[in-house]
């Protein structure tokens, strides 16, 4: 399968539909983190933004839901080309599922120096037993990303 040039990401929109999942998620009461799915031509195959309250799942990640959807839309476990698009950097859950999917390329707006897996933690990709090496975007749209974080957990201890 042949890639094309990655799109500039700091103005294209797939952030900016992340963004949207990730407002709507905070709504709902769940933490504002939304993702969406690129297919190889760019089309949007899914986008979600966390479930984890509504479904009382603690798996009902951003990225879980928008990388499972997309494979039961494209009929495959290999997500080969896509492209993942996430507010935040992923944990080390979400990580481990963008290689296990084999998805090209990760974005991600804000950095997460507690939970994340990426830049951050364990550092998934940088360690030897990895099974697929996405490329890695870091730090698009990260302050508009960082400041929907801070203002919802800045409203919950009010």
């Amino acid at each position: 399968m042949e890639l094309r040039a990655a799109p500039s990401y700091r103005t294209d929109p797939p952030m900016q539909a992340a963004l949207r999942e990730a407002r709507a998620a905070g709504a709902r009461g769940e933490v504002p983190v939304g993702a969406v799915l690129l297919a190889p031509d760019g089309r949007v195959l899914s986008r979600a933004g966390n479930e984890v309250e509504q479904r009382r799942d603690a798996s009902a990640h951003a990225e879980l839901l928008c990388l499972r959807a997309a494979a039961v839309l494209l009929g495959r476990t290999r997500l080969d080309g896509c492209s993942l698009v996430a507010t935040l950097e992923p944990c080390p859950m979400c990580a481990a599922a963008a290689s296990h999917f084999r998805v090209a390329r990760l974005v991600f707006g804000a950095y997460d120096p507690k939970g994340g897996g990426v830049e951050h933690g364990p550092r998934l990709y940088g360690q030897p037993g990895c099974l697929h090496r996405p490329e890695v975007i870091g730090g698009v749209c990260e302050r508009e990303a960082a400041t929907l974080l801070r203002d919802f957990f800045r409203s919950l201890r009010g």
